[in-house]
């Protein structure tokens, strides 16, 4: 574990990256569900192999919401003492290339900014660039915000 003060000298590193996670159809159809969002490109196999994809794709807000479990599946050092985390937000988002059905992604964290805003109350900024296994660019890049509470 490391205090906030520690993380702070280190911005500007890349401070970890996750483990590789699967997305599988399953997974995307269930976020499907959940978000109502039923788009023939992230369900219907037969018909997506028709598009220049060649199959079904993840939704981009799938890949984006991945962040938590791909940072807890990470070697990013952890300030000791976190009574709480919250999401605050994001900067830039930029989706750049498709993830398709069963492919693996994983995140690489960059320290961007760790600012005391109050006493006890962290504020994180990390740029996180999620790839996709042996594709040559990454599915996503976004400046995340987190807040920590002591």
């Amino acid at each position: 574990m490391v205090t906030p003060n520690d993380l702070k000298a280190r911005i500007g590193e890349t401070i970890g990256t996750s483990e590789w996670f699967e997305i599988s159809q399953d997974r995307i159809n269930k976020f499907a569900e959940a978000t109502g969002d039923f788009q023939f490109i992230h369900i219907d196999e037969e018909k997506a192999k028709l598009t220049p994809f060649g199959g079904t794709i993840a939704h981009g807000f799938l890949t984006l919401s991945l962040i938590p479990v791909l940072t807890a599946k990470s070697d990013c050092p952890r300030p000791e003492g976190i009574k709480m985390g919250v999401n605050y937000g994001g900067n830039k988002t930029r989706f750049i290339a498709p993830v398709r059905a069963g492919k693996r992604v994983r995140a690489h964290f960059k320290l961007l900014e760790m600012d005391e805003k109050r006493p006890g109350q962290w504020q994180q900024t990390m740029e996180i660039t999620i790839e996709i296994e042996n594709e040559p660019k990454p599915a996503l890049m976004a400046e995340w915000i987190t807040q920590f509470f002591m």
